[in-house]
């Protein structure tokens, strides 16, 4: 039956299907903390202060970003289905870890193992996604992937009503169980799908795999395409990360409402409004980028414009209604911008080394989200959160300005025959 399952033409999209439940749960086990503060705060006192939570954010973060880079090359090297069940495995134990967490230490090194083994994922499945999908449905593939990503966030959302009926104990026992069963079923159903692969006839050994990694990221850096990508990549990540993280908060501050109701009230408005975004974006790019090679960059400007009018929401506005236009907003635009970077980055960089080329833009991006997460926790203490919100949308205009007078794409799919 399995080897019935790999021989469908429907496979490519079924893989699709596979790695949409792992992308769901990658989200959803680590943004069930941000929304179970106050319910943690009775056992653990220091999760009180606003900066202590913004170090198990920034941890997770600095970690992952730092991790990125590295599971990048791995998975342009090595087998992409073990890398993605074996990442699935260890953070789903990592959660079920955190109920039985009874100090402030132990989240913290939770959420750093967390970091570390969730950094794996992303750069494996989506060049995974790349490869089984190829010009015409590659922007709707990733976008149906990425829905899975915000239907995690979305679900994150009700850590702290679960919490409320049963226990914040019982929200990671049980998701983080739920993980673990499904990286068993992984590996029956998902195939590995190289599009190149190393020449096998030269012989093996670690300083060949260190000339090749080093190879690898040479072509990348010499790309100077490649750095406005990270540029891209990492300015929006700024204010994506303080919404993702904060505004769960700053709706509680903002509107006064207890965290059980603006947790899912933030986190659903966003990741749903971003569920659509996605689908949006992917449809429009592929058939933009038929007809005009710049038609996946053009789409993807389009969404980050949509997050502008947001974040002035987010800073200036104190009405529900006003607020959670601004949520909607911000969440269909990142995932009109969110779903089209891997395909743009196809457009610049070879199969051999689009996970290692994801890897690095995730750690500068990750790495603005680390930063910016440490520093809205000081705000939030001194009562300045809001402030930084509107002060990120001049860094969104800057990336819009520079992805289109910069990027200038020669091709839907790059080649190492084409190769810049």
């Amino acid at each position: 039956m399995i080897a019935k399952l790999n021989e469908k033409k429907s496979y490519p999209w079924i893989v699709v299907g596979l790695l949409w439940f792992v992308a769901l749960l990658n989200y959803l086990d680590r943004q069930m903390l941000s929304t179970m503060k106050s319910a943690m705060m009775n056992d653990i006192p220091e999760l009180a202060k606003a900066e202590n939570f913004g170090l198990l954010m920034a941890v997770f973060l600095w970690i992952y970003a730092l991790m990125s880079p590295v599971s990048g090359i791995i998975a342009d090297r090595f087998n992409r289905k073990r890398i993605i069940i074996g990442s699935l495995f260890i953070w789903s134990g990592v959660t079920m870890a955190m109920g039985y967490a009874a100090t402030f230490n132990q989240i913290y090194i939770l959420r750093g193992i967390m970091g570390f083994s969730e950094a794996f994922y992303i750069p494996a499945a989506l060049s995974l996604i790349a490869d089984y999908h190829q010009e015409k449905t590659r922007s709707f593939a990733i976008a149906i992937h990425t829905t899975g990503i915000y239907l995690g966030q979305a679900l994150g959302g009700f850590g702290a009503t679960i919490s409320k009926h049963f226990s914040w104990h019982f929200s990671f026992h049980s998701v983080g169980l739920l993980g673990a069963v499904y990286s068993v079923l992984l590996m029956f159903l998902l195939q590995e799908k190289k599009v190149h692969f190393f020449d096998p006839s030269k012989k093996s050994s670690v300083g060949n795999e260190f000339r090749q990694m080093f190879k690898g990221l040479g072509i990348l850096f010499g790309n100077i395409s490649f750095w406005v990508l990270l540029f891209y990549f990492a300015s929006p990540s700024l204010p994506g990360w303080a919404a993702k993280n904060w505004l769960p908060t700053l709706f509680t501050e903002t509107l006064q409402l207890d965290m059980s109701l603006a947790g899912p009230i933030a986190t659903i408005t966003i990741s749903m409004s971003s569920f659509f975004g996605v689908l949006i974006g992917g449809a429009i790019s592929d058939k933009w980028v038929m007809k005009h090679l710049k038609g996946r960059i053009y789409t993807s400007a389009i969404g980050l414009f949509l997050t502008i009018p947001a974040l002035f929401l987010f800073g200036y506005c104190c009405d529900i209604t006003a607020i959670i236009f601004g949520a909607i907003l911000f969440g269909l635009g990142f995932g009109i911008y969110d779903t089209n970077n891997m395909p743009i980055l196809c457009q610049f960089v070879a199969p051999r080394y689009r996970a290692t080329g994801y890897g690095i833009m995730n750690f500068v991006g990750i790495s603005a989200g680390a930063v910016i997460t440490e520093f809205l926790g000081k705000a939030a203490d001194n009562g300045g959160m809001r402030h930084v919100f509107v002060l990120l949308l001049f860094v969104v205009v800057t990336a819009i300005a520079l992805q289109l007078l910069s990027l200038h794409p020669k091709t839907i799919d790059m080649t190492e025959e084409n190769e810049i």
